[in-house]
């Protein structure tokens, strides 16, 4: 029977950063992957002869190359991986648009202040006080206490309109509460977002992947794809191993599972706590076209995009919500290494509306989501006139599917372990349903929970 120091369920980023780490201190660590692409909520596939990107919009957190501090260095530091490897391409600019008003933000963060003032000039001493709120605020304390994000804002932020432009991205991009977030969440994104930035690596999530699996490979860790955890086996109130889908054990002493918390505790053998499954997902439409945004002078990145004054960020009544959307432009990065123009659309979806249909039935509403893609894309772009060369949509039930997120809930649980603790002894939560959000989150996710509950004292410096 094969025994290892660590076993981390999920090759999700999270995983593999975590398994990253603890193979650099000779620990001998086996990731388990239930599907045969490593990636989780982040990854990749082709379509006739297409690579298409799965969640990635953009990568948060940019960084430039020597700039000391920031998530990414650090991140990039404690994998021992060169900037240079990423090859980021950073965003144009980004908008929110609401019906009223648009407010536009890049990699500088010059751009938003002066936006807000020109847009909300009676709110410029009050967005002041909240960029100071939040760069001097630790978002990454594991010991902070849930608090309501939009109550804390509102006691600076004065002007009902702002307050929903500001929330928009950060909700969208990162939330599992409906319409607010918590406080540290809401930190971490909005300094990801717009104190940071978006880029993008050439070639997409794949880049990333095939570091983050090249590094792990080289420094002697195992990866077993296509191999689903049936349980995790606890004795005596401690993890003794796991038993996978084919009935073989393995056992192990400790257990650092990225599959979400809701999921984790679902196949514990004994002593499970349930948790709550999150309400958010989504569906998204990719499409294909001859022509590239660019061409027509569409300059924006991303459109974070609202019909209304208020921003209604929870699971509809219905399939979807066209009412808001996220519209990336994946060409609209500083270098563009598609051929074909690209647009993705994103709508707020009802998890158990999706699962209530026949086949049939589904791949019509796929269809319609598809055509409220093309018509928000030209109702906002009408000089975009191109022809659609393919497309693909996934929904709630694909996200299930190849993440095993229940419900398709993309940013997990509201219940966040931030300690990355369970009520079972040495099974510890990393990435979504730890707390730290992102791509680079997801990352950094798995290596302080390795750091802090897998390693000795010694062995982090």
């Amino acid at each position: 029977m094969n025994i290892y120091d660590t076993l981390i369920i999920g090759a999700g980023m999270s995983g593999l950063a975590a398994g990253i780490r603890l193979a650099m201190f000779d620990q001998k660590v086996c990731i388990l992957e239930r599907h045969k692409v490593p990636g989780g909520l982040n990854s990749y596939y082709e379509r006739k002869g297409r690579k298409l990107d799965v969640g990635l919009h953009a990568m948060t957190n940019f960084a430039r190359r020597g700039e000391r501090g920031r998530p990414l260095t650090k991140l990039l530091k404690q994998l021992r991986i060169p900037y240079e490897k990423l090859e980021l391409s950073q965003q144009n600019f980004s908008k929110i648009l609401f019906p009223d008003n648009s407010i536009s933000f890049s990699n500088d963060p010059q751009l938003l202040i002066e936006e807000i003032e020109r847009n909300f000039p009676q709110q410029k001493d009050n967005f002041a006080r909240l960029l100071k709120l939040v760069t001097d605020f630790d978002d990454v304390n594991l010991n902070n206490k849930q608090q309501s994000a939009k109550k804390k804002v509102r006691e600076i932020i004065s002007d009902e309109r702002l307050l929903e432009m500001i929330f928009c991205p950060l909700l969208i991009y990162g939330s599992a509460w409906e319409n607010d977030m918590d406080f540290s969440q809401f930190v971490i994104m909005f300094k990801s977002i717009y104190l940071e930035g978006f880029s993008r690596p050439k070639n997409g999530v794949r880049t990333i992947i095939n570091l983050l699996l090249e590094k792990f490979t080289q420094l002697g860790g195992e990866l077993r794809l296509g191999t689903g955890v049936k349980t995790i086996d606890v004795e005596k109130g401690a993890v003794a191993g796991v038993t996978l889908d084919s009935g073989e054990k393995i056992q192990s002493s400790r257990i650092l599972s990225s599959i979400g918390l809701p999921e984790t505790m679902s196949i514990v053998s004994e002593g499970r706590e349930s948790a709550v499954v999150g309400n958010m997902s989504f569906t998204e439409t990719i499409l294909f076209f001859d022509k590239k945004p660019g061409d027509k002078e569409i300059k924006e990145t991303i459109i974070f995009y609202n019909e209304n004054d208020k921003y209604d960020y929870k699971r509809p009544q219905t399939l979807y919500d066209y009412r808001s959307a996220v519209i990336c432009f994946p060409n609209n990065f500083v270098c563009d290494d598609y051929e074909e123009g690209i647009i993705r659309v994103t709508f707020i979806a009802n998890s158990e509306k999706w699962n209530e249909l026949d086949k049939k039935t589904y791949l019509q509403n796929k269809q319609e989501v598809r055509d409220k893609a093309l018509a928000l894309v030209a109702r906002l772009f009408p000089e975009f006139q191109a022809n659609l060369l393919y497309h693909d949509v996934f929904t709630p039930i694909t996200i299930t599917r190849f993440t095993g997120h229940f419900d398709g809930a993309v940013y997990g649980t509201t219940q966040k372990a931030r300690d990355g603790r369970t009520g079972i002894k040495n099974l510890f939560i990393c990435g979504t349903d730890q707390g730290f959000l992102g791509i680079v989150g997801a990352m950094l996710s798995g290596i302080s929970m390795a750091n802090l509950h897998c390693l000795m004292k010694g062995e982090k410096a």
